[in-house]
């Protein structure tokens, strides 16, 4: 760890002399000061905000060196992707110690959350080539989104056109991958239209670790000169072997097969001062899984969850500041061979207002959502957020906020050979609190952020003594977390091209180890430290070439180091990548008793037609 840190120092030791030999250089990438961040409710640029959010950029993705969502937000610190293999056939999504059902992912401002459980919250992640920027929203959002948004929410924004363009892209490398995508914008005189259709496959790295995986993606803007009306359409197809995903038992040979898929309409009313955004929505989730792959009749569970929605989001600019409100209604249906046939209705109804003063340089975001489920009845998830421009890039800022969730689907009825829930568990509550700093330009932008977290009736899954091999899902009675995040991206110029270096760090300390470590199966295994650099560089026109470096130190005692890197040549039309994955080849687990893949590399070859 102190050899990866005296590297990154070096690093930006390096990149200082440079920036001091060429200080009037115009920097040409992503600023951040002109993003404005619509994961709220009230639109702001990203430097007026007063949470800690972090914004993956359209040139972050470019130079990532990832290949999916769940490997391009390994590169967050604060944010936990613990992967099952390759592919992203599984990845579970947390944020500052939150278990996988406590962050919230959103596609364009809709909710993805599933009722049977956050196992499937990434399935429905879309390919990198129709991504334009992912915001990441740090410590409770459920003021804003809802119970789901209990350590944190991440929205994906996709893009609105790729004007009339066609992209080809064929992959392959090691453990049999094959992959190959097709990606076409169409601009007509009064829509405009983005098409995506992936495939990517494996044979695996391991025993029954084969996947094959689809990807289906379509955007529509119809009557775009008059009143616009957005449409989303996706489907998101994994099929993959799932070797000790849940268990350890040799005889088992784990199967199984997800479908997610969202269809969406939705458009903006907008004068000078309202602004209304109508959305109406079907979330649908399918999930297949055997216990022995071969033999389905010894262990099934067919799950099929929907979910509609609808909803309405409006700000309001008058004297007194911004004033955002919304309500939401939706109801879950879900129909199961396992946890049974159940529906829920949910709604909720949001209202904040930001006041500005001292010359618009003091803000303060009182706010309130009001939730009622038709199953654990009505939650409120009041809030505030502070802001102080010290200077124009300089800001000071702290909120509050309570916090909820209601238990899965799973958490309290699911029952097989080593999990049983629990239909007397009690949602979780929380009351969080944050302050940070932050200072945006467009060369250079740092933020940190010190938070504290105090939960009750965290759900875990417990078993009362080591030789059970039951797990029990249970309310843990009084957990704190508490934490630091640093986030710094420089970017300067060298041989007049832009060079990029990105560095994270966070830090999270509970006292759920109180317990005893070999007890439980998720909430143990959180990240105590984690590192992570980037340096994404340019020498020549048409080559440019990145590495990524992850540290990362967990509750549990595990420690590992991972380098990534990747290297493209554009050639005209035409761009060659190469990606290797785990370099120097680290032993090590980010989820259950899965082992990552070893070293790795994928060859690609990318085609675009304008």
């Amino acid at each position: 760890m102190k050899k990866s840190i005296l590297f990154s120092a070096i690093l930006l030791t390096g990149a200082s002399q440079v920036k001091a030999q060429q200080d009037d250089a115009v920097v040409k990438v992503d600023s951040l000061s002109e993003v404005v961040v619509t994961a709220n409710r009230i639109d702001l640029p990203f430097k007026e905000n007063s949470r800690t959010i972090n914004i993956v950029t359209s040139s972050d993705i470019k130079n990532s060196a990832a290949v999916n969502v769940a490997d391009l937000l390994q590169q967050v610190a604060g944010v936990d992707i613990r992967r099952r293999g390759t592919g992203g056939s599984q990845a579970d999504l947390y944020i500052r110690g939150g278990g996988f059902d406590q962050t919230l992912l959103l596609i364009d401002g809709v909710k993805m959350d599933d009722a049977q459980t956050g196992h499937h919250t990434m399935n429905a992640a879309l390919p990198l080539e129709v991504i334009e920027r992912i915001e990441i929203i740090k410590g409770p959002a459920a003021r804003v989104f809802g119970q789901n948004a209990f350590a944190g929410a991440i929205n994906i924004i996709t893009k609105k056109n790729l004007n009339n363009s066609v992209s080809l892209n064929v992959e392959a490398g090691s453990f049999g991958q094959l992959n190959g995508s097709v990606t076409a914008g169409v601009e007509k005189e009064n829509s405009s239209h983005i098409i995506h259709v992936g495939r990517i496959t494996s044979e695996g790295y391991r025993n029954n670790s084969d996947y094959d995986n689809g990807n289906y993606y379509l955007k529509s803007i119809f009557n775009k000169n008059a009143q616009p009306i957005e449409m989303t359409a996706t489907f998101m197809e994994r099929n993959f072997g799932a070797e000790n995903f849940y268990t350890t038992n040799p005889t088992f040979n784990e199967y199984e097969e997800t479908q997610n898929s969202l269809l969406a309409f939705s458009t903006t009313f907008n004068n000078n001062k309202l602004k209304i955004q109508p959305r109406i929505y079907w979330k649908r989730n399918q999930d297949l899984f055997l216990l022995r792959r071969n033999e389905p009749s010894f262990y099934r569970n067919m799950h099929i969850s929907n979910k509609i929605g609808v909803e309405t989001n409006a700000s309001y600019l008058s004297k007194l500041g911004i004033t955002g409100f919304g309500v939401e209604f939706s109801k879950i249906y879900l129909r199961s061979n396992n946890l049974g046939n159940r529906d829920r209705f949910m709604s909720n109804v949001f209202l904040e207002h930001r006041f500005s003063v001292a010359d618009n340089k003091l803000d303060i975001t009182p706010g309130v959502a009001l939730t009622y489920f038709s199953d654990f009845k009505f939650k409120g998830f009041p809030g505030l957020d502070i802001g102080y421009s010290l200077t124009n890039n300089f800001k000071v800022y702290g909120n509050i906020g309570y916090t909820y969730r209601v238990p899965t689907y799973t958490d309290l009825f699911y029952n097989d050979p080593v999990t049983s829930g629990n239909a007397d568990l009690e949602p979780e509550e929380a009351f969080a609190q944050e302050l940070g700093l932050k200072y945006t330009t467009i060369k250079f932008n740092a933020s940190i952020a010190v938070f504290n977290r105090d939960a009750d009736n965290l759900i875990d899954y417990i078993r009362n003594d080591i030789s059970e091999d039951v797990f029990t899902a249970t309310n843990i009675t009084e957990v704190n977390t508490k934490g630091l995040e640093l986030d710094a991206a420089y970017n300067f110029m060298f041989k007049d091209f832009v060079q990029t270096l990105n560095v994270g760090y966070a830090f999270l300390d509970d006292n759920i180890l109180d317990q005893n470590e070999a007890l439980s199966r998720y909430s143990l295994n959180t990240l105590k430290h984690q590192y992570t650099t980037r340096l994404s560089t340019q020498l020549f026109k048409n080559v440019r070439q990145n590495i990524v470096y992850k540290y990362a130190e967990r509750t549990t005692g595990q420690t590992y180091n991972v380098w990534d890197a990747s290297l493209a040549v554009k050639v005209n039309q035409a761009e060659l990548t190469i990606t290797a994955s785990n370099i120097f080849d680290a032993d090590y687990i980010e989820s259950g008793f899965v082992p990552m893949p070893p070293s790795n590399v994928l060859f690609g070859l990318r085609y675009s037609f304008r």
